[in-house]
């Protein structure tokens, strides 16, 4: 099996306020409470049941993206053991034999960057049409929404830091219109 995840990432430079962050395995779910029971154990991140909110732990996130479905994200798998991402979603298919859902491993379609730093949410309220205030979007929130014109995941990790998921046939232009914007504050 090819190993997707560890596909060089898009040429994005790091900034003061953008961080490309590492390749991750990330996995599409789509099941109900019993496939998130059987995943559970395996996985060892809880779903939230709580509309567009994420749970993480230190190397593992799931984010609530609809309706029984939900955003796998994995940086424990590394570029050392390159046959640990196979490993991960043949451990994640055993879990869930015999329960109806549909696990996908979209690993090579997008990549992640941070924005960060006092004017975060101002840079991506640029091209976003969300509220961003910490008040209306909380710490531990996500969603799928709209940059411009891609479409984005956007999960808030801290007062000032947001975990962005960007298709990667998108990469040029998604920072492209960050750095349009954060040039009003960076310069």
């Amino acid at each position: 099996m090819v190993e997707m995840a560890t596909r060089r990432g898009p040429a994005v430079a790091n900034t003061e306020w953008l961080t490309v962050l590492p390749p991750a395995q990330r996995f599409s779910l789509q099941g109900g409470a019993e496939a998130r029971a059987a995943l559970m154990p395996a996985w060892g991140v809880e779903f939230s049941e709580e509309p567009c909110r994420a749970h993480s732990s230190a190397t593992r996130a799931t984010l609530w993206m609809g309706p029984d479905e939900y955003l796998l994200l994995d940086w424990a798998y590394g570029a050392a053991d390159p046959g640990s991402a196979s490993r991960i979603a043949a451990t994640l298919g055993t879990a869930m034999a015999g329960t109806p859902h549909s696990l996908v491993d979209i690993s090579h379609r997008q990549f992640a960057v941070s924005v960060n730093g006092p004017h975060a949410a101002d840079i991506l309220n640029g091209a976003c049409p969300l509220d961003l205030d910490l008040a209306e979007f909380p710490i531990g929130m996500c969603t799928r929404t709209v940059f411009a014109k891609a479409d984005i995941v956007l999960w808030r990790t801290a007062p000032e830091t947001f975990h962005v998921e960007i298709w990667r046939s998108f990469a040029g232009y998604v920072t492209g219109v960050l750095a349009e914007i954060a040039s009003e504050f960076y310069r």
